[in-house]
This record gives structure tokens, C-alpha cells and sequence, in this order.
């Protein structure tokens, strides 16, 4: 019989986890990072830069998520990653640069609290916040392209990010 979500019983559990945003401006994308955010269990979810497109594209990909996600809007990244730097998170930056490095081969720091920043959907995230970042992590593919959509490549992430903080906690 296939479960719904009246019946699936997952355990549910929270990872020292934000993410922050850096300029992701589409409401279907903003509605579907709340899902991820409530899906994979994390702390808090920071939208930054362009004010959030609330409205009905975005509540409709959101399934409700927005309603009990722990979320806020800042209009300055660089100041909230600052910030979390000084409360001693590590900062993990998904970007493809010269010097970032596979997801799949990134050994975690399970004594540190995590933010995972992402970028703006089509020019990803700018140098200043590439610098405050901690480690540059990127997917790697294997096809032609080189990218993917922003909310495709967080749940990657954090599915890789959370299966690592299971099996260290365990």
C-alpha cells in the first residue's frame, strides 16, 4: 500500500542547519526551498537580498511549509554569514569554482553547526560571499551541462550534508 502523509511516520529531527539564500528570487524556487527546508530537517532558513516574492505561486509550491519553517528575510548576506561566522558555524558555499570541492568527497566538521549558502539562480553567489565562506562544495556532473536548478542541487546537498550528520551521531 503506498503512504500519504497521513500515514507515513518518519522521525522527525532537526540539524544544526541553516540556509541562507543569496538573491534566489523565483517564487516557485523560494516555495520549493521551504519544502526542502521542512524535509530535511533544518534549523532555520534565511531568504536574503530581493524582498520574498510572497504570493500564491509561491504558497502553492510551498504546500504550506512557509506556515511552521523557521525562516526570516535580510536584505544583506554578507552581514548574516559575518555573523554566523562569529557564533562559530562553518560555512559551506554550493558553487562550481577552481578550488571548490565534490560534495561526495567533503568529510563534515559534526562539532560545528553548518550553513549551507546558495546563490542567485542565474549568476550564483557573488565573490564577497564566496570569501566569508569556509569551503566552496560542489555536484559533480556528468553530463553536458554544467549547472542545474537551485532547488535541485540544495536537496543534493542536504541530502549528502544530513546522511553524513546521521552516521556521525549515530
Amino acid at each position: 500500500m503506498q503512504l500519504t502523509h497521513y500515514n507515513s511516520r518518519f522521525n522527525q529531527q532537526t540539524f544544526p542547519i541553516t540556509l541562507i539564500c543569496e538573491n534566489v528570487t523565483n517564487a516557485a524556487n523560494i516555495g520549493s526551498l521551504f519544502r526542502t527546508a521542512d524535509a530535511f530537517g533544518i534549523e532555520k532558513l534565511i531568504l536574503c537580498g530581493s524582498p520574498v516574492p510572497f504570493g500564491r505561486k509561491m504558497a502553492q509550491t510551498s504546500r504550506a511549509t512557509e506556515k511552521y519553517v523557521n525562516f526570516e528575510w535580510n536584505e544583506n548576506a554578507e552581514e548574516i554569514l559575518v555573523n554566523f561566522k562569529s557564533l562559530g558555524y562553518q560555512i559551506l558555499a554550493l558553487e562550481i569554482t577552481d578550488n571548490s570541492t565534490s560534495l561526495f568527497s567533503m568529510e563534515l566538521n559534526a562539532d560545528q553547526p553548518i550553513v549551507l549558502l546558495i546563490g542567485d539562480e542565474n549568476f550564483g553567489i557573488s565573490e564577497a560571499c564566496l570569501e566569508l565562506s569556509d569551503r566552496t562544495i560542489h555536484i559533480e556532473m556528468f553530463g553536458q551541462n554544467s549547472s542545474m536548478n537551485v532547488v535541485q542541487a540544495t536537496n543534493i546537498a542536504l541530502y549528502e550534508i544530513t546522511k553524513q550528520l546521521r552516521k556521525i551521531v549515530l
